[in-house]
């Protein structure tokens, strides 16, 4: 496997330790769970976005969703089985899971809902005011040098 080098990156850069972070586990392959539960990432707007999880046969009490430290985490814990039940074949997954999803800045989760065995969360990239573009006025100093 390829590795890179993000030395150069530490010399002329503070802050950006997270970024390496994501960056080192994503060459790694970090998935975590692997491949279940399967979800998808939609950009519904330019500054919202879904992220659907399939979770079939889980109920809203099972999932838990949290933001930490930009840092979504969804878990599903499946309560505990009635004994009973005896399968001849059981090929629904009803095992725990832990998804996490790294958050760029200013990204807020907005809502969640579980309908028809998919999971929605929703999110908005909100930028403070304070850190959008604006426009900065030119003064013309040269036509006053002129009338003197």
């Amino acid at each position: 496997m390829n590795t890179i080098d993000l030395t150069p990156l530490y010399r002329s850069s503070v802050g950006f330790d997270r970024l390496a972070s994501m960056l080192d586990n994503a060459l790694r392959g970090d998935t975590g769970t692997g491949g279940y539960p399967p979800y998808n990432i939609e950009a519904t707007s330019e500054n919202r976005y879904t992220i659907t999880i399939a979770v079939a046969g889980f109920t809203d009490n099972e999932l838990d969703i949290q933001v930490e430290r930009g840092v979504l985490t969804v878990r599903g814990k499946k309560a505990a089985e009635d004994k009973d039940r005896n399968y001849l074949y059981q090929g629904i997954a009803a095992r725990s899971f832990e998804r996490k999803f790294n958050l760029a800045e200013h990204v807020e989760v907005t809502d969640a809902e579980l309908k028809n065995g998919l999971l929605n969360i929703y999110l908005v990239k909100e930028i403070p005011e304070a850190m959008k573009a604006r426009s900065i006025a030119i003064k013309n100093t040269d036509a006053l040098e002129y009338k003197k």
